[in-house]
């Protein structure tokens, strides 16, 4: 309160000098924090580094860059990315709670490694809202949860990755093939796709109905129906969340306008999204 109160009184003292005007611009900048702009492969701690924002532009170089204001969300504000849509995405931007390759977070995922096992519904839910331009750009709006045999690891997880496609636009689909369709898990339809990799299985869940927005998905309802599958091992550990934009062609505009992940409590271990002590 009195912090409030100083700033108040020193737009007061700017109006009688300076005019309205002044005390106008100083009020229209109270709160507003400074941007950031990532480019290749930079990274910004959000929210107090309960979240981490990553540029991640790991095949393609062309220009690309994201900007973000310290909060959990961020805005593509550049891409002249053009791969071609039946290979790889150049780059995917995107925020995330746990540890991606060893970058970690702080609280949260990072403290509580959860074994899949343990991964029963409401232990873990996220929710997410975007804003997609359409147009001709190539791109999905994807979550990427990554397991792993332990719980750490330094670089390449090594058990499977779980991707979640809200949408995407242009002439792309989910690595792998298609295994089922019209899928209802957790109050969402999906075609599900599935692919092996070098090091473990890549899963994909792709929303028949695209969507902007998310609430309180329920990370474990998935993990458990991968497991029943068989590309889920029961004894792998969830390592992190991840949510953005796979571009495969342009992607300016693409915003991510709010995004979290709640861990629920456990006996001994932090709430979700409080940072470590």
């Amino acid at each position: 309160m009195a912090r409030r109160q100083s700033v108040f009184a020193i737009v007061a003292v700017l109006a009688v000098v300076f005019g309205g005007a002044a005390a106008a611009l100083a009020l229209t900048n109270i709160g507003r924090q400074p941007s950031t702009t990532l480019c290749q492969e930079q990274t910004a701690r959000a929210s107090g580094g309960t979240y981490i924002v990553q540029n991640n532009e790991y095949d393609s170089a062309a220009s690309q860059c994201v900007g973000t204001d310290g909060n959990a969300d961020f805005t593509v504000t550049n891409s002249s990315i053009d791969n071609p849509t039946d290979g790889s995405p150049g780059a995917y931007p995107s925020i995330y709670q746990g540890c991606h390759w060893g970058s970690c977070s702080s609280g949260g995922l990072t403290a509580t490694p959860i074994e899949v096992s343990n991964l029963t519904t409401g232990k873990v839910t996220t929710s997410w809202s975007t804003t997609q331009p359409g147009g001709s750009n190539a791109y999905d709006v994807a979550y990427d949860i990554w397991f792993n045999h332990t719980s750490t690891a330094s670089g390449q997880p090594n058990c499977t990755e779980l991707m979640v496609w809200l949408n995407h636009n242009g002439s792309i689909q989910p690595f792998g093939s298609q295994i089922a369709s019209s899928v209802s898990v957790g109050g969402h339809s999906y075609n599900v796709w599935e692919g092996s990799q070098s090091w473990g299985n890549t899963i994909t869940y792709d929303m028949t109905t695209g969507t902007t927005s998310v609430s309180s998905l329920d990370v474990g309802t998935l993990a458990q129906d991968a497991a029943s599958r068989g590309y889920l091992p029961s004894s792998c550990y969830l390592l992190d969340v991840e949510a953005g934009f796979e571009l495969w062609q342009g992607g300016s505009g693409l915003a991510t306008t709010s995004f979290s992940v709640s861990v629920a409590d456990s006996p001994g271990r932090l709430s979700a999204s409080q940072p470590a002590p």
